[in-house]
């Protein structure tokens, strides 16, 4: 009996002892779970490409996040949501995509936010002797190509549309078309001399050496230029996206904006 009660006066503590240590396991493997990064997709229209980069390094810093950015076309990116592809915010350069995603129920409503705008502006290449200050002054006699944004799915295209319609343009300037998936194809369009002139938005226009500006739509040609964002339906980072939203409207994360060409 006394050779039992030592046996188990030596055993019970190594028990405890393992106890403690799965405990003390467990707490580790959860502290470095909470440690981890937030993976956070971001589906944005293809000109805020330059600004949101900035704002990843600046962002990251501060936050426990992973922003990893979809950019393309807006109305390619609502659709693929649409779809069911994976996203915690869209983004996009004109209200009517959002307004289609939020009639489907895809946003949520309460989180939409206008984060920034922008201006529409006629380029031609750098060395170009294609000279004009107005878009009124355009001779259609003089154009080969005109590229810009697929006004089906490119809300650049379509505001191009408008303002090349409200100009009377547009009849003899539309055979000379030639539609880009998203405003960035339009400059590399223009960059490379595959066509005479594009339209694109400022911003973009603002990062290229290779091209020149020639004029600057009328505000009153096309329909507002607003660039709503939202946190998706089917976000799985709802608190992440809506903090990100947050600061998307915030003076840093404006500041970035407005350096590559953005206006509120």
């Amino acid at each position: 009996m006394k050779r039992l009660i030592l046996l188990l006066l030596l055993i019970v503590p190594l028990i405890v002892s393992g106890c403690s240590s799965n405990k003390d396991n467990t707490s580790t493997e959860t502290s470095s779970s909470n440690n981890e990064k937030v993976p956070l997709t971001v589906s944005a229209a293809v000109s805020l490409t330059d600004a949101l980069e900035k704002m990843k390094k600046q962002y990251e810093k501060d936050h426990a996040v992973d922003l990893k950015f979809n950019l393309a076309g807006s109305g390619t990116l609502a659709q693929q949501i649409q779809q069911g592809a994976p996203a915690d915010i869209f983004i996009s350069a004109n209200e009517d995509w959002m307004d289609t995603l939020e009639k489907d129920q895809d946003i949520i409503s309460d989180t939409r936010k206008d984060i920034t705008g922008n201006r529409i502006v006629m380029i031609t290449g750098k060395d170009s002797d294609y000279d004009i200050s107005s878009i009124a002054d355009i001779d259609p006699k003089k154009i080969d190509q005109v590229a810009i944004g697929n006004p089906e799915s490119v809300p650049a295209g379509k505001y191009t549309k408008q303002t090349l319609e409200n100009s009377h343009l547009w009849d003899t300037l539309s055979p000379k078309v030639v539609q880009a998936k998203d405003v960035r194809q339009v400059l590399s369009y223009v960059e490379t001399g595959n066509t005479d002139i594009g339209f694109v938005y400022e911003s973009d226009a603002k990062i290229s050496d290779k091209i020149k500006i020639l004029a600057t739509a009328d505000q009153d040609l096309h329909d507002p230029i607003i660039y709503p964002g939202a946190v998706t339906s089917e976000s799985k980072h709802k608190k992440e996206a809506k903090e990100f939203m947050t600061y998307l409207q915030s003076d840093e994360a404006q500041k970035i904006l407005e350096a590559y060409g953005f206006q509120k």
